[in-house]
């Protein structure tokens, strides 16, 4: 338990546990993005709760880049107040929190956004989505705009930020060949295809400076034909590296990736457990900077041995802490039975009709 719960540190952000919360839709922002005394209420769950490190909901940094109903907005000054109302409320009671600031590309709400989404490529026939292909001058802005909401993390109070690459957002895209086709220089080679990517941890850390914690989430694979695969990921790993990155959060996938996307059903044994372990191994042989695991991680058992061996450094978690936002505290206290959550996915139901994200398989919550 001792190596668990140690503290430990990421570029000067002191940490009590190797518990991470990873980002996680609520669906409890309000339409505009502004945060809400819900999504306050949640944070401050969580850190009672025990976790190390709550990342937050991907906050999107254009307005052309929503993903989500009610999803948290990290596109303007306007916003700055909730956000500091949110990361006061945590220090509060003694947590630490990192914002993640994503754009979702080709999966944008087009429904909610009102205006065509942005594509790496044009996805032609295959999507009935109305996308126009990101030229170079939006290209330059969306790096701009990325630098903007990582600096409106800093002023609003957030010990970090978490740039999301992951799950067929737009940075995804641009690294994946099943999304970028281009042949101009962010397509074709990897190096090309994570220019963007590479151009906005530039630009991130440009504004907010060497001492603060920049993070980024990335696919181990996509798990699709012609999608990201691990022998390119590992190349971005260790660019990142190159750049300054200080942590390296593993996940993988897309959001149409059916059985195999980021939120995989079914955990219901160890074997199960942890589905990105073996990539994540190949990543530690790779890059030296603090990796963070996310994808199944069920049991306290698991958890303790993954970071015994040294596989990785933290454990990242999303829908046990929708089950149970104690499941920390409640293992720290000697209760290392598992997670009691069944990996339905049936939590995030009740944030599709506005009602925010909850367990609706707990019996003591509806």
């Amino acid at each position: 338990m001792a190596k668990l719960f140690e503290e430990t540190q990421i570029n000067g952000m002191t940490l009590a546990n190797r518990f991470v919360r990873s980002a996680t839709w609520e669906g409890m922002a309000n339409d505009d993005g502004s945060v809400t005394p819900m999504l306050i209420d949640c944070m401050v769950d969580l850190v009672k709760g025990g976790v190390g490190l709550i990342i937050s909901g991907h906050a999107y940094v254009q307005r052309v880049g929503k993903a989500s109903f009610l999803q948290l907005g990290a596109y303007s000054d306007d916003l700055l107040p909730g956000l500091t109302d949110m990361a006061d409320a945590v220090h509060k009671n003694g947590g630490k929190i990192v914002l993640q600031i994503a754009h979702a590309g080709f999966f944008a709400r087009t429904d909610l956004t009102k205006v065509s989404a942005l594509a790496a490529s044009d996805m032609g026939n295959s999507s009935k989505v109305p996308h126009r292909v990101v030229s170079v001058s939006d290209i330059k802005q969306i790096i701009t705009d990325f630098a903007e909401a990582a600096n409106r993390a800093k002023k609003a109070g957030f010990d970090g930020v978490q740039i999301h690459t992951a799950h067929g957002y737009l940075l995804s895209q641009f690294l994946s060949p099943a999304f970028n086709s281009r042949i101009d220089e962010y397509g074709g080679s990897i190096e090309n295809r994570s220019r963007i990517l590479i151009d906005v941890l530039k630009s991130v850390r440009s504004v907010v400076g060497p001492d603060y914690p920049v993070m980024v989430k990335i696919n181990v694979a996509d798990f699709i034909e012609n999608g990201l695969e691990l022998k390119d990921s590992l190349k971005i790993g260790k660019m990142l590296e190159s750049e300054g990155i200080d942590a390296v959060e593993l996940s993988g996938g897309v959001l149409t990736g059916d059985k195999l996307s980021p939120s995989r059903k079914g955990i219901n044994s160890e074997e199960k457990e942890a589905y990105f372990l073996n990539e994540a191994k190949a990543f530690r042989e790779k890059i030296s900077v603090p990796i963070i695991l996310v994808g199944g991680n069920r049991s306290y058992q698991m958890a303790d041995k993954i970071i015994t061996e040294g596989a990785v450094d933290y454990i990242s978690m999303c829908r046990p802490l929708i089950r149970e936002p104690d499941l920390i505290n409640r293992w720290k206290s000697g209760d290392i039975e598992k997670s009691a959550c069944i990996s339905d996915n049936r939590c995030f139901r009740p944030a599709l009709t506005g009602k925010g994200l909850y367990c609706v398989s707990d019996k003591k919550q509806g």
